[in-house]
């Protein structure tokens, strides 16, 4: 599968987690990806790899998307 395939069957598949600030993609050396929640560091309320699709969470933030100006 390709690489744009692969992050978006991700996206598909994360809910929440896929335009969420605090998400972060872990690939393994097996090339299996992962979303692991950078709140779960400091607030045990959330999950490190919570299941997915996350359709409700109380800590989403959507990211900034900014495109350049070219």
């Amino acid at each position: 599968m390709e690489k744009n395939q692969s992050a978006e069957k991700l996206s598909t598949a994360a809910g929440l987690c896929a335009d969420c600030v605090h998400a972060r993609h872990i690939e393994s050396d097996r090339n299996s990806v992962f979303l692991l929640c950078n709140l779960s560091v400091t607030d045990a309320r959330f999950s490190k790899y919570p299941r997915l699709p996350v359709l409700s969470c109380d800590g989403y933030k959507k990211k900034a998307w900014h495109q350049s100006k070219g």
